[in-house]
């Protein structure tokens, strides 16, 4: 990689992880996955100056994860190897209908990411830094990255955050997402979200509390084929997703959240309603292929803006 490379405007922070997905009874198919991988590689895609810091393997996983974050574009200054004696961070699919998981990680690579090694000067070149997925609920990775996210905002550094909820992210994490999403000033969930991370029926009630929290964040509510909804300080607004063949819905809410950055990056004048139209637009793109796929600059655009 060329010295002279810009270094990135936007950092996604978190885990990049191995999926190991049944396919048969006795088979199993591996795919690199991780939300804040995934955001990351999707910004990658829309041209923007991207990476993601994070730490893996150097076994036969994290080479994998190597060579799909080289082939994404991601600047791979921020990439940090660990040993092969380190394990690498598995998340084993067991069920896919409805999805059944559990995650395979003691002593895995990715917690020991360390900010401190990053390029000089970093910090200083950075506009935007996405948190979010179950490296905030991994110790002590976790407390690595808040601290990180409170010093970024500190600097004036814009935060986004998705929680991406898991099982186990349970009380235990509470403090973690009342801090993270009053530090944030944008926050993603959906409705299933929602009731995992309050523990409540109601998505409402959990959107209640994120906004009492933090009541200047935009905060953007996915919610399948209905589309998504907006919430900014002046009111919110909705949008429904464009017409497409759906394949499947994986690495959706990924891409929504990398669209929503991008039309907030490129076009930060643009009112809400323009900035929703491009993260519902970016959620469809990505429903049109298997898997989390990369974006197309040029679909995203196409979905986003259909008479232009």
């Amino acid at each position: 990689m060329s010295a002279a490379r810009p270094l990135p405007q936007v950092l996604s922070f978190g885990e990049a992880l191995t999926d190991l997905i049944r396919s048969g009874p006795q088979s199993w198919t591996s795919l690199c996955g991780g939300a804040p991988w995934n955001v990351a590689t999707a910004l990658a895609a829309l041209g923007l100056p991207s990476a993601f810091g994070g730490a893996i393997s150097s076994c036969v996983f994290g080479q994998a994860l190597w060579q799909a974050s080289e082939a994404a574009g991601l600047d791979l200054r921020f990439l940090q190897q660990q040993p092969a004696t380190r394990p690498p961070l598995l998340a084993i699919v067991h069920e896919l209908d409805p999805p059944q998981y559990f995650f395979i990680g003691e002593g895995a690579a990715d917690l020991f990411f360390e900010p401190a090694a990053l390029p000089k000067g970093w910090r200083e070149a950075l506009r935007w830094a996405h948190f979010g997925g179950i490296s905030l609920a991994r110790e002590p990775l976790a407390g690595r990255l808040l601290a990180l996210a409170a010093e970024l905002k500190a600097q004036g550094v814009r935060i986004s955050y998705d929680p991406n909820f898991r099982l186990l992210m349970d009380s235990r994490y509470d403090a973690t997402l009342e801090r993270m999403s009053r530090l944030a000033d944008v926050i993603k969930v959906s409705d299933e979200d929602l009731q995992g991370l309050f523990r409540c029926s109601d998505p409402q009630q959990g959107l209640a509390q994120l906004r009492e929290w933090n009541p200047q964040a935009l905060l953007l509510l996915t919610q399948g084929a209905a589309g998504a909804r907006l919430y900014h300080p002046g009111g919110d607004c909705s949008a429904r997703p464009p017409q497409i063949k759906l394949v499947d819905s994986v690495g959706a809410g990924d891409a929504a959240m990398a669209g929503l950055l991008f039309s907030l990056l490129t076009q930060p004048a643009a009112g809400p309603q323009t900035h929703l139209r491009w993260a519902v637009a970016a959620g469809a793109a990505a429903c049109e292929v298997a898997g989390a796929a990369r974006l197309s600059s040029a679909r995203l655009r196409a979905l986003a803006e259909p008479g232009s």
